[in-house]
């Protein structure tokens, strides 16, 4: 009774927005509705409304919203019969449909996302076997090292969990390879790891032939272990101690739950915060997605599996023949056929692992260009619309991911309409400059405080739009190759702990140079057009302003392709753990605290100005472990010294003898998750509209003359080799 209820009060009111949307008015009549609905929706934004109001608020932004579709569907788009206009007029129509969609889809998932679970689950003596599978390709053995270490360290009974090392690298199909020299890589490969294993007391196991990529790597762990649980966690992903602890108890209070996943945290910035430099001070990309959309997908059991720091079921697994391998997206492919039998997932958001982003920006876009595809080949092969087995919810909820990926479409449009008019003067949008910007602009302003609204202390102003940018046009390509040729994408690892020696410009930065120099012109175009044709000046204005807020895009793309020097990958992590440490030739303990870590070293400060200290000197530094099975000591190498008051600061370099030396590197890094979560709440700040878009406009115009001098500096030596006129050849 009380469904249906709610179905009726839905339908009457749906009717009542669509007759107000609709209705014929003038646009002073629009201005002053649209004004005061906007002065509504940022009074109640204002004051961080929640629960009806929070829903009261972005119904009059979805308001504003559907009477700009309605205006733009009925009044805007040019004549038919005037191809020239109407062709790409409609293509600017559909990237904003797509957009509006989007927009659509995003307030159904996120408008009221769940709270953030806080208590562990599940009684103390539910301690089910979990087999940890560690699936690696390529990666360096030390960063193996520190994974399984890690792994080895969390808090668990040690005869109650299993860590695995799936060597796909290895493989009898590499050793066997026709390439000599990639053969004895792999076997080099085989036997180092095979031995790491073995003083990890971490089981070794690879494959005769590497088919599904990862997918047939965890079904080939699968059928070699028993335990009820799996925990995947990528070969950069160490988790913390207590990552067992807050995640298998669900799975004791739900025996339909296939999943519980938790965010992927990184304790290294990707390639656009670090030569942006926004790291220390504003939210990391994926924190929309690990914070809210994660949240507001597992409101409606759609939470997806995200191929690491996750625990999944053997039986639920089963169920499926294992991990799904048609696409190269295993995870979320593995998650929409689970979902579709009936199975349930749990986010929990708290940050239980550390692991490293792509360190160049040529990576991060090979990166974003596999999800891309295989976002694609799910739509197209999986087609979760139509999938038999999901509720309506988790139908939007599996389109909503999958189509986001169709972005570098909507995104080069945006980017080139604007050119249309001012270098072939086509008329692709019907409209005088005032309608333009009383429609036109209150749609983009109320998008952009329902984003802040939704988003805010996680993505700050015009952020998403500048990372869409960046990766446009490079998956523009990628995606239009899978959706002519699905079946052609294949499984790429992303590179793990690079470094960046020397500063340079991206290998694939040239198009961004051509584009900002292409809108550019275009500015020049508006300008001489506003002078030379008056009478079109309004709608020059308009179109001018759009091709001028591309152009702050484009110019802080540059210095986003515009890499600065990175000696390494890793980045230190503030400990303040005690400790104490044996000079060299010294039978003296020295009391000591360590500072700050890293993957390659830590500093520690002596209480002792007496002590001589000189660099190269070899030490020796014991502190007390969170784990058990831990060693106490580990080597270490004195690199440089600083005199303090009453302390001398010395930063040194881990010198692991052996392999379980890695597991205090280990233990000192990653044990403690809180340090991950107390990171994150320092950033997630929300600077409002207007300040986050005074921010965003600063950083462009640096970026813009930082980029422009590294293409400078580019060109230089090129410079210098061209011959004077009239020099002998």
């Amino acid at each position: 009774m009380n469904k249906a209820i709610t179905i009726i009060v839905w339908l009457l009111v749906s009717l009542c927005v669509l007759a107000i949307i609709t209705m014929p008015v003038s646009l002073q009549t629009h201005l002053v509705a649209t004004a005061i609905s906007l002065v509504l929706l940022a009074t109640i934004k204002s004051f961080n409304g929640q629960g009806a109001w929070r829903l009261v608020a972005l119904g009059f932004g979805t308001a504003i919203v559907l009477r700009y579709v309605y205006w733009r569907t009925t009044s805007t788009l040019p004549p038919v019969n005037q191809l020239e206009n109407f062709i790409p007029g409609f293509l600017l129509y559909l990237a904003e449909m797509y957009s509006v969609v989007m927009l659509g889809l995003s307030l159904v998932i996120v408008s009221m996302p769940l709270p953030s679970r806080k208590t562990r689950p599940g009684s103390p003596d539910y301690r089910p076997t979990v087999d940890v599978f560690v699936p690696s390709y390529n990666e360096d053995a030390e960063l193996l090292a520190n994974t399984l270490a890690a792994a080895k360290n969390m808090d668990y009974p040690a005869d109650r969990f299993t860590v695995w090392l799936l060597d796909d690298g290895g493989s009898v199909q590499k050793r066997n390879a026709s390439n000599i020299v990639e053969a004895q890589a792999a076997q080099r490969r085989h036997e180092e790891l095979k031995k790491l294993c073995e003083d990890l007391d971490v089981r070794y196991l690879t494959r005769e032939r590497n088919v599904h990529a990862k997918a047939g790597n965890l079904n080939n762990g699968l059928a070699h272990s028993t335990g009820e649980l799996v925990t995947v966690f990528d070969a950069d992903h160490a988790p913390a101690r207590d990552f067992l602890l807050e995640t298998v108890g669900y799975f004791e209070e739900d025996p339909r739950l296939f999943l519980v996943q938790t965010p992927h945290f990184f304790v290294n910035p990707d390639p656009i915060e670090r030569n942006l430099r926004t790291f220390e001070t504003m939210p990391s990309e994926n924190e929309m997605f690990y914070g809210i959309i994660q949240r507001g997908l597992d409101k409606w059991n759609g939470a997806f599996f995200c191929g690491s720091a996750a625990v999944l079921r053997r039986e639920a697994l089963q169920d499926t023949e294992g991990f799904s391998g048609v696409s190269i997206t295993e995870d979320c492919e593995t998650a929409l056929a689970l979902h579709s039998r009936g199975w349930n997932s749990i986010y929990v958001d708290k940050p239980l692992i550390a692991g490293l982003q792509p360190a160049t920006f040529a990576s991060f876009i090979g990166q974003r260009s596999r999800w891309a595809q295989g976002m694609m080949q799910i739509l197209i092969f999986r087609q979760p619309l139509f999938r038999r087995g999901l509720s309506f919810t988790q139908r939007l909820c599996y389109m909503s991911s999958t189509l986001f990926w169709l972005f570098p479409f909507p995104r080069t449009i945006f980017l080139f309409a604007p050119l249309f008019y001012l270098f072939f003067d086509l008329q692709i949008f019907v409209a005088s400059g005032g309608e333009f910007l009383a429609y036109t602009a209150a749609y983009m302003l109320v998008n952009l405080m329902m984003q802040n609204y939704l988003y805010g202390s996680f993505r700050w102003p015009w952020i998403s739009e500048l990372y869409e940018y960046v990766q446009t046009v490079h998956l523009l390509p990628a995606v239009v190759s899978v959706i002519f040729n699905p079946g052609k994408p294949t499984f790429k690892v992303t590179a793990k702990d690079e470094s960046i020696a020397e500063a340079r410009l991206s290998e694939i930065s040239r198009p961004f140079f051509v584009i900002f120099a292409l809108l550019v012109v275009a500015m020049a175009f508006a300008i001489w057009r506003i002078y030379s044709e008056p009478y079109k000046a309004d709608v020059t204005l308009v179109v001018g302003g759009w091709n001028l807020l591309n152009l702050i895009f484009a110019g802080c793309a540059l210095g986003v392709v515009s890499e600065r020097g990175d000696k390494s990958a890793s980045r230190r992590i503030t400990v303040k753990r005690r400790c104490e440490v044996k000079l060299e030739g010294s039978d003296a303990w020295v009391p000591a605290s360590i500072e700050n870590v890293s993957v390659h070293g830590l500093l520690i400060n002596l209480f002792d100005n007496a002590t001589a200290i000189e660099k190269n000197t070899t030490a020796i530094v014991k502190v007390k472990p969170h784990s058990e099975g831990v060693p106490e000591t580990m080597p270490i190498n004195v690199v440089r010294t600083v005199r303090g008051e009453g302390f001398v600061s010395i930063g040194c370099t881990f010198s692991p003898q052996r392999a379980i030396d890695h597991r205090l590197i280990a233990d000192l890094i990653f044990a403690n998750s809180e340090q991950w979560s107390e990171f994150q709440r320092v950033r997630r700040k929300n600077p409002g509209l207007i300040r986050g878009t005074a921010i965003f406009l600063a950083i462009s115009l640096f970026q813009t003359q930082r980029g422009l001098f590294y293409l400078v500096k580019a060109l230089r030596p090129a410079a210098k080799t061209v011959k004077p006129a009239g020099a002998a050849k």
